[in-house]
């Protein structure tokens, strides 16, 4: 029996669902996809993902990967997927990589945006995917701060309870780009892998540095401190999306 190897492009809203991965007592994302991918392939379905995100967290451009022995064309599994998902699910792109392809250990860097919007009220529309912030934000000092998180560190200051004793903290930040879109403010993170909630805490450690609350150098002494307690909060969940993930240095850009 001849197996292929697929590998989809997919968006979602992460509204509604716990997270990526599969849970006893809860509806997730990987649940839902090889629910689907089932009942096309005739046969179960395990998704290999490039990173899990958490509940309540979206993607505009997450990879997954999964063996079928399918006569099915990637086109139609695309295609028939989109049809039985759920609205807010949808694949954007299915082809056919080498047997050897795993869509978590060939990554090699990740883009997270957080979304805070500056504005003095939410919105009924949209108001599930940025974290708000009426308060005015120096941009200048949170790009100052910025640049002092690049490179290889200890990121222990910045990890959710979850990865503390289950991960390596250090981390490599090989870029953060900030920009302002409207009443819309970007912080783009790029890596290489990120620790539990690293890219919310580190938004909040930033968005102090914005407020004023803390001075851009003193994310110097965080880093060093390794102490949760010395890093700004937390952002919600809602506010952050898995943007991209690379699979070849070279085509890195942010």
């Amino acid at each position: 029996m001849i197996y292929k190897n697929i590998q989809l492009k997919i968006e979602y809203d992460g509204t509604f669902f716990s997270g990526w991965q599969k849970q006893k007592n809860s509806i997730s994302i990987q649940s839902v996809l090889e629910d689907t991918l089932k009942k096309i392939a005739g046969h179960s379905v395990d998704l290999i993902v490039a990173g899990r995100t958490d509940a309540g967290v979206h993607a505009l451009g997450q990879i997954c990967n999964f063996q079928t022995c399918s006569k099915l064309s990637p086109f139609q599994f695309k295609r028939i997927a989109n049809l039985l998902l759920p609205k807010d699910i949808h694949v954007k792109m299915a082809r056919i990589v080498p047997k050897s392809f795993h869509a978590t250990y060939d990554a090699v860097s990740k883009i997270y945006r957080y979304v805070i919007r500056q504005s003095a009220e939410d919105t009924v529309w949209d108001r599930f995917y940025y974290y708000r912030e009426s308060r005015p934000l120096n941009l200048f000092k949170m790009r100052t701060a910025a640049k002092l998180l690049i490179g290889k560190h200890d990121f222990s200051a910045f990890c959710g309870a979850l990865g503390r004793k289950r991960a390596n903290p250090n981390r490599i930040l090989k870029k953060i780009k900030i920009r302002q879109c409207g009443n819309d403010i970007y912080l783009e993170f790029c890596g290489v892998s990120f620790l539990h909630q690293m890219v919310r805490i580190l938004s909040g450690t930033l968005l102090y540095a914005g407020l004023g609350k803390i001075k851009p150098q003193d994310v110097v002494a965080i880093l060093k401190s390794k102490d949760r307690r010395e890093a700004g909060p937390t952002l919600p969940a809602k506010g952050l999306f898995l943007v991209k993930v690379f699979y070849s240095m070279k085509d890195i850009k942010l």
